[in-house]
């Protein structure tokens, strides 16, 4: 299976999510290659500390720029029996290209006005896409959303999703917190890292089940 994490906008957690959602299905399946296809890559960063810690399973990855990525994403997929594709903040050649050989796009947003503004163009990008790539489904997660649960910011915004008719909003909410970036910044996933934070696993490891499961 193809998983395009993109967006058309910068900062709301597509390399967070990608590394994550990398290194739990490595470690289930084991032949996943994490493609980084950001001009500033920090997948590839993430995944050099990894190995140069020595933390198992190394997740495979490789950067791969331009026009080439969709012919090289469809090669590949002949190697490896899932793919997954951490896309720039924005329209590019590269987000365009994964978007006509990925089944599954997803698209983390944040719960913020500027984020919904987005939408009106990331649901056009797939509408085209599917032109040629029908088995296209594509979603958005809302992350860094609050943890407080008086704020109701995530319910609207999944409310404000019903409007477009190409994408759909997974039940999944990944909240703002702290464990996500220490355990980055250890080339961990948030599974991996110690000591644990219980909620944090189990909104990653909800995310992960309702993109594979």
């Amino acid at each position: 299976m193809i998983i395009l994490i993109g967006g058309e906008k910068g900062g709301p957690g597509k390399t967070t999510i990608a590394t994550n959602i990398a290194a739990i299905r490595t470690s289930i399946v084991g032949d996943v290659l994490l493609v980084d296809t950001d001009k500033q890559p920090t997948s590839s960063y993430w995944c050099s500390l990894r190995e140069d810690k020595g933390i198992a399973p190394r997740v495979s990855s490789i950067q791969k720029y331009d026009k080439a990525v969709r012919t090289e994403i469809v090669e590949l997929s002949k190697k490896y029996s899932d793919i997954i594709i951490d896309a720039g903040g924005r329209d590019s050649p590269e987000l365009r290209g994964a978007l006509l050989v990925c089944d599954k796009a997803i698209f983390p947003l944040r719960p913020s006005q500027f984020d919904l503004w987005t939408l009106g163009r990331l649901n056009t990008l797939v509408e085209t896409a599917k032109e040629i790539n029908e088995k296209l489904q594509a979603y958005v997660v809302i992350n860094q959303s609050s943890p407080n649960p008086a704020v109701k910011e995530a319910e609207e915004m999944k409310g404000f999703l019903t409007e477009f008719e190409n994408i759909k909003a997974l039940n999944s909410v990944i909240c703002e917190r702290i464990a996500f970036r220490r355990a980055a910044l250890n080339g961990m996933a948030v599974t991996e890292y110690k000591p644990e934070d219980i909620k944090a696993n189990e909104e990653i490891m909800g995310l992960y089940k309702e993109i594979y499961e």
